[in-house]
C-alpha cells in the first residue's frame, strides 16, 4: 500500500524546500502528478499505523503554515 500526500503552501508559510526536506527525512518520496508525496509502506498497513503517520505528518508541518490532504490505496 501507499499513502500519497498533498501539499498546499501559504505564501506567508515555509519555502516549499524546506517543507519537502522535513518530509523527505521521515521517507516520504516527491512525485509527479496529482500528489506531490508518497509514502511507501511496503505491505499492508494496519488502521493504527496509517492513523499514527496521520498524526505523525501533522506534528512535521506544525508551524509550517501549509495544508496537507493524505490518501491512502
Amino acid at each position: 500500500m501507499e499513502t500519497y500526500l498533498r501539499v498546499t503552501f501559504d505564501s506567508e508559510g515555509a519555502r516549499p524546500s524546506e517543507v519537502a526536506d522535513r518530509l523527505r527525512s521521515f521517507g516520504f518520496i516527491p512525485t509527479q502528478g496529482n500528489y506531490d508525496f508518497v509514502y511507501d509502506w511496503r505491505g499492508d498497513p494496519g488502521r493504527e499505523q496509517i492513523l499514527d503517520l496521520c498524526d505523525e505528518v501533522g506534528r512535521l508541518l506544525k508551524g509550517y503554515k501549509v495544508l496537507f490532504e493524505l490518501e491512502t490505496v
